[in-house]
């Protein structure tokens, strides 16, 4: 029991004037902090201490907290950290409203933690007094002696009513932090749901994954003081992710755009494939991940956050976040960069459908400009005409080689219809439902036909004012005939060589990886073996396209198939100048089988559309004296006449004959018998002008 040694009166008002400015003072105090640095100043003249504790109780945790808030020497042995209640004789104080005072710490055996902790201190007395208010309990306060029976009863009186005076100081600081950490809560709710809120505004207003990464990133940034926000995107294509977007202004260049990142063995791999987020250290990552944390670690990252950006269908990749500050996410953090993470997958997914639709638009656009282009084309082929035994023969590899993938190499002299054949390949196919893509690499500029075939973006050259969808993705599960093929340059056919081998390839001036699925068909006059022996085409592109050739025969090695298609151009020519023409004269037809044909069934077709641009009647009038071995046609002086220019003198004629009148009764097309605009057609092509 403390000793009842009286106090002397002018003492006791020392005391109490003191304790009116100890109150006055910790009044002032908002925070624990700074309340507990000024109690130990403010408490020394009140009562003869040598070390003075708070405990604080956390009635959540059923546990309380010491606090040294003085001591004239260095304390033994670390303060204990959280004590049970039981366990401690600040809930004792609280549960009887009593001070627990010892007088004797040697024979103190109820509460062993505090027990040896005021032993290892050679403190000999110790008296704690409880700290609550109306509205609660608040822990206790705490003095002590390396005296025995230090404290007198007027000592203990006087110290409860300085623990009343602090029990409302804690209360109010107690009341300040709890207030301010709510408002800082509210601030960061504040700010996360506005950082929300700036996303789902950039999912909006955003297709473009360039300005929508842009966007979600600077808000991610700006919340959270965040060093690195990326997003890689896993291809199926090359079974491994992609760095699409990089936002990492003080980044040293380890990590980069465009960068191939493994599935196995890295933390993204694993948060792809679990769809678990992961928040991680650079120590923890060192031990799962040696690859990635020695990465991260060189750009002096961390912290490392990895999310999984999933969407209905399917996983897309993961959305990684990073720190150069240690221990930088909270387990509160999980859930809301899981929604970040659900935002950014839904914005993902919208700019990747707009980028396919737009693809597909443009893919469609270029498709029907090719298609009117094919149509406006002066090709009239609409099946293969002929019943000889060398074409049947070659028709029955076309059946052979059809249904299969392989590429088809088609040799031929110039006219004798290797489009039609590649042409009966793609509808024999399973990719008829696909596009026929036809280009002739003689026909296009050296310099323009990488473009032609493999598109270009907009400012890769001079020029290129638009993105170009190239041939080979034109064809995509279709077919690509090349025609000339032997014209290709040396190198580009390094390029083919790949597309053919690896089904991909680059449009000028991009690094994205297009794929494509297009067989190949190809066509030659030339002697590809010989060019190969001349270092004019390289070997291995040519054995790559001779895996199943075909060789069309010329003409005149299927003469019996020329009256077959004399008739149908001559059906075919009539119909489309409106003509009526039934007969055609036997000792014509024999002088045109007789005739060798350089030209082939081009030129037969160009020959047999002449003569019934100059037949008045029923009558085909072919001009069989015109026919001479070597080719062309002759005229009665003996001189070489191209049919353009045998045509554009039938056309003058008539319109002499008309008067200069095109049309009406009495007028040229009539006497020509076509129609009036293809006869102007006609009349614009071969340079005469149009008086009437």
């Amino acid at each position: 029991m403390p000793s009842s040694a009286p106090t002397r009166p002018d003492a006791t008002r020392a005391r109490y004037e003191a304790l009116l400015e100890v109150a006055q003072s910790i009044a002032a105090h908002r925070q624990l902090a700074t309340l507990f640095a000024d109690l130990g100043r403010c408490l020394g003249p009140l009562v003869s201490f040598d070390f003075i504790c708070l405990t604080l109780l956390d009635e959540k945790e059923r546990t309380v907290r010491l606090h040294i808030l003085h001591t004239d020497r260095e304390l033994v042995g670390a303060p204990p950290g959280p004590t049970p209640l039981d366990q401690s004789p600040t809930w004792y104080a609280l549960q009887t409203g009593q001070p627990y005072y010892v007088p004797d710490a040697a024979s103190e055996d109820r509460f062993p933690i505090l027990r040896d902790l005021v032993r290892a201190n050679r403190i000999q007395c110790f008296c704690i007094l409880p700290l609550s208010t109306a509205q609660r309990n608040l822990g206790g306060l705490q003095f002590g002696s390396f005296q025995c029976d230090a404290y007198t009863l007027e000592d203990i009186d006087f110290m409860i009513h300085v623990a009343r005076q602090v029990a409302v100081a804690v209360d109010n600081a107690l009341n300040f932090e709890t207030a301010r950490a709510y408002e800082d809560q509210l601030a960061r709710e504040r700010d996360r749901l506005r950082a929300l809120l700036e996303i789902n505004n950039a999912v909006v207003t955003c297709l473009d994954t360039e300005p929508l990464f842009q966007a979600i990133s600077r808000s991610l940034r700006q919340t959270f003081g965040l060093d690195y926000v990326s997003l890689l995107i896993y291809e199926k294509e090359i079974g491994a992710f992609r760095l699409h977007a990089l936002d990492f202004p003080e980044g040293s260049g380890v990590i980069r755009e465009r960068a191939v990142v493994p599935l196995d063995n890295t933390i993204v791999g694993e948060v792809y494939r679990t769809r678990e987020g992961r928040f991680v250290g650079i120590e923890e990552a060192a031990r799962s991940w040696p690859g990635t944390a020695d990465i991260v670690s060189r750009e002096g990252l961390q912290s490392i956050g990895c999310l999984p950006l999933i969407t209905r269908s399917e996983t897309l990749g993961t959305l990684n976040l990073g720190s150069r500050r240690a221990h930088f996410f909270t387990p509160e953090d999980g859930q809301y960069f899981s929604q970040v993470a659900g935002q950014v997958a839904i914005a993902l997914e919208n700019s990747f459908s707009y980028k396919r639709i737009e693809e597909l638009n443009e893919r469609l656009a270029e498709e029907k400009i090719y298609l009117e282009d094919e149509i406006r084309t002066d090709s009239r082929f609409e099946d293969i005409v002929g019943q000889s035994r060398a074409l049947r023969a070659i028709l029955k590899q076309v059946e052979t080689v059809a249904p299969t993938d392989s590429t088809v190499m088609i040799y031929g002299e110039t006219g004798t219809g290797k489009e039609l054949l590649a042409r009966a390949i793609h509808q024999l196919s399973s990719r008829r439902q696909g596009t026929f893509v036809k280009l002739n690499c003689a026909a296009i500029p050296t310099g323009l036909l990488e473009s032609e075939m493999f598109g270009h973006e907009k400012g890769a050259f001079t020029g290129a004012i638009a993105q170009r969808i190239g041939r080979f993705e034109l064809a995509h599960r279709g077919s690509i005939f090349l025609d000339e093929v032997g014209e290709i340059p040396l190198e580009l056919q390094t390029k083919l060589l790949r597309v053919l081998q690896e089904r991909e390839f680059e449009r000028l001036g991009s690094s994205r990886t297009i794929r494509t699925d297009a067989r190949l068909v190809a066509a030659t006059n030339r002697n590809l073996s010989l060019m190969v022996e001349e270092h004019q085409f390289r070997a291995d592109l040519y054995y790559r396209l001779s895996v199943f050739p075909l060789t069309v025969p010329p003409l005149r090695e299927r003469r019996e198939d020329i009256p077959l298609l004399v008739r149908y151009f001559v059906q075919q020519n009539a119909r489309r100048m409106n003509k009526r023409i039934s007969t055609i004269p036997a000792a014509s037809m024999e002088a045109l089988a007789r005739y060798h044909w350089p030209g082939n069934i081009r030129e037969l077709q160009n020959f047999i559309e002449r003569a019934v641009i100059v037949s008045a009647g029923p009558v085909l009038q072919i001009p069989v004296r015109e026919l001479k071995r070597g080719g062309g046609a002759v005229t009665s002086a003996g001189e070489v006449q191209t049919l353009a220019a045998a045509e554009r003198e039938a056309i003058v004629r008539a319109l002499r004959e008309a008067n200069g009148r095109v049309g009406g009764p009495q007028g040229a097309a009539v006497k020509l018998g076509m129609k009036r605009t293809t006869l102007q057609a006609k009349m614009h092509k071969l340079g005469i002008p149009n008086r009437g």
